[in-house]
């Protein structure tokens, strides 16, 4: 007989959309549900800004730096208030969201994620394509990935 494997390492990317904060509400009851540790990831995608034909496009650090600072702050806010019994990890990453979030669930040998798809349709999605899809089809392990309204779920008013 076939073992099955255990939901141990739950990832939850979050971008600080009110979508991402209502799955990680979701992420938070499923690994407390299944005892899991919750790991928050948030991608700092590095600006670019074009300098001037002969030097191509650069990266301005100094910003990177401050954003990073800041969602570091937002992301440990976040933290705080899921419930207190549960083991939570956090991680900033600087890159393209859908490869840093592949390579989190990777080194940290996750064994599912859950992720906010924004339902973006149309030339909106023709033009920025969707992170969840992205992960979804690279991803090492099952992805969840969650709509708005969330069918079944009431999230409570703390």
């Amino acid at each position: 007989m076939e073992q099955t494997k255990l939901i141990r390492n739950i990832l939850a990317p979050i971008d600080f959309s009110d979508y991402s904060k209502n799955a990680l509400k979701y992420a938070s009851q499923f690994a407390k549900e299944f005892n899991a540790k919750l790991y928050l990831i948030y991608v700092v995608e590095p600006m670019i800004y074009p300098a001037d034909f002969s030097m191509g496009q650069i990266a301005i650090p100094s910003t990177d730096v401050d954003l990073h600072a800041r969602a570091e702050e937002e992301l440990n806010n976040l933290a705080k208030t899921i419930d207190p019994s549960l083991k939570v990890e956090t991680t900033i990453r600087t890159g393209k969201p859908f490869v840093e979030i592949i390579e989190e669930a990777k080194e940290k040998d996750i064994d599912l994620i859950i992720i906010a798809s924004h339902g973006h349709t149309g030339v909106e999605h023709l033009l920025f394509g969707s992170t969840a899809e992205k992960v979804v089809r690279k991803a090492p392990c099952p992805v969840l990935t969650l709509r708005e309204p969330i069918k079944g779920f009431q999230f409570s008013n703390k």
